[in-house]
């Protein structure tokens, strides 16, 4: 999949997730409004039923006085539809009730009470309450109120319409937003593909060399007559070859590891004097048949916590470059200071040095310059192994050059 189609996916999915989010929303937000409502109706009607219970009350009273009154009848609430039966479901007030209400009625005198949806032949909606209670007098009777329940849609269609336009516009939003964020979420993804495809292009330009050799020099020692002096000389020449091809498939191994997290890191205390020590041993043979002087300046016990093999290849690594790029008869000088609550190893050369604006791209993979390619063979990944164990230990590595040699400076934090 490409990273357009990519983007255009992941814009997608921010945009159906977000639709989805609204839908749920605006629904539970329509239930919620529905359930409200018919609850305040709810309400209001036991307050209506209460009211005519009440009504009754005073009307038995002022007919037990004597009075004319019909206290019932001029009980009014809007909205709202009051009637009065007794216990065996014949209306008192007003005088004629649907059979519905009357089922509901008889009901209620029955249960003590009763809530009826009920659906007219307009489709409209009515909320019925019913409740049986007792007069002053001892008689029973049934109170019973009736609401329209009003259409949702219908009373709130602006509000749907306002919340409608402005999901709708929340939605563009969110899909041109979801378009930005997937196109910078993908930048890391496009800029490691294109390390990927620069550094697979790197590595078979790199290897195409020495196979290419071995192979022309194993065709030539085939085509020719066996000789034991010709013969030794060839495979002397594939052997450092096949070295050379060993060297580079390690070092690609190595940063496959460390980019994949696999390499273990043994961390201990040791001693950054002791371990440029072994690296000086270790590099000496190397400076003797460059004929380059590897001298050993300050030596102080400098204590760090680190990788004793990592940060031995550490210094191993910057000697041999500094070896490798010091003409015959040149230097190369390793100091280990402890100042400044620094631990540092210092190598400082009188070789070819380093053009400044070649310097910000030294730690590339596979890169070497014009005169890096001149004067010495390397495939331009021991520098990036470098870095990635000065990092692996949080330490520093910075370089300074000119035209009478370089001077790289590690710098690793003390021990606490």
């Amino acid at each position: 999949m490409t990273l357009g189609r990519l983007r255009v996916r992941l814009t997608l999915w921010y945009a159906a997730t977000f639709a989805l989010i609204l839908l749920l929303l605006g629904a539970g937000l329509f239930v919620a409004i529905g359930t409200q409502v018919s609850r305040r109706i709810d309400a209001s009607l036991v307050a209506a039923t209460a009211a005519i219970e009440r009504a009754t009350h005073v009307l038995e009273a002022e007919r037990a006085a004597g009075g004319a009154s019909d206290a019932v009848e001029e009980l009014h609430i809007p909205d709202r539809e009051l009637y009065l039966f007794d216990a065996n479901g014949r209306p008192i007030t007003p005088h004629q009730a649907d059979a519905w209400i009357v089922d509901a009625v008889r009901a209620a005198g029955a249960n003590g009470s009763i809530d009826v949806q009920h659906e007219t032949s307009g489709r409209h909606q009515l909320r019925l309450h019913a409740e049986r209670f007792t007069g002053r007098s001892g008689t029973p009777y049934v109170a019973v109120a009736i609401a329209e329940r009003p259409d949702i849609r219908e009373q709130y269609a602006s509000l749907i319409g306002i919340f409608g336009a402005a999901a709708l516009a929340a939605l563009v939003l969110v899909a041109v937003g979801g378009f930005l964020l997937a196109r910078q979420s993908t930048v890391p993804v496009e800029r490691s593909m294109e390390q990927m495809r620069r550094f697979m292009a790197d590595a078979a330009h790199e290897l195409r060399t020495p196979v290419t050799i071995l192979r022309t020099r194993t065709e030539v020692a085939l085509a020719h007559p066996r000789d034991p002096t010709g013969d030794t000389a060839a495979f002397q020449a594939i052997e450092r070859e096949a070295d050379r091809l060993g060297g580079i498939v390690g070092d690609l191994l190595t940063l496959a590891r460390a980019d994949a997290g696999e390499r273990k890191v043994v961390r201990g205390s040791l001693y950054l004097d002791d371990i440029a020590s072994q690296a000086v041993a270790a590099a000496r043979a190397l400076a003797e048949r460059k004929g380059v002087a590897l001298v050993v300046g300050s030596f102080e016990e400098a204590q760090i916590v680190g990788d004793a093999e990592l940060v031995e290849r550490l210094v191993l690594i910057i000697l041999d470059n500094a070896i490798k790029y010091t003409p015959e008869g040149g230097r190369v000088r390793l100091d280990v200071t402890a100042r400044d609550g620094k631990r540092s190893v210092v190598v400082s050369d009188s070789g070819i040095g380093i053009p400044a604006d070649q310097l910000p791209r030294i730690f590339e993979r596979f890169y070497r310059g014009d005169s890096a390619r001149s004067h010495a063979e390397g495939a331009g990944l021991g520098l990036p192994i470098a870095r990635w164990i000065a990092d692996l230990h949080g330490a520093r590595i910075s370089v300074a050059s000119d035209a009478t040699g370089t001077r790289v400076e590690i710098d690793f934090p003390a021990t606490v």
